[in-house]
């Protein structure tokens, strides 16, 4: 998640708002689930491929 190009438009939220959330404040998303449960990847793929600001991205690194 880069919180510098978040436009606040709320995709993620509404895509799959059990990992993304806003934040009162900015409007800005806040990521709630880093590592979100196994049944919700695909809402998670669709949110990152409806951000209009490309803020959010799929990373294959686990680090511990």
């Amino acid at each position: 998640m880069d919180a510098e190009r978040c436009v606040g438009s709320g995709m993620c939220v509404l895509t799959v708002g059990e990992v993304f959330d806003q934040c009162q404040d900015d409007g800005k998303v806040i990521v709630l689930r880093p590592e979100p449960p196994a049944e919700t990847q695909d809402a998670v793929r669709e949110a990152v491929d409806l951000c209009p600001a490309a803020a959010i991205a799929l990373s294959a690194d686990r680090r511990p």
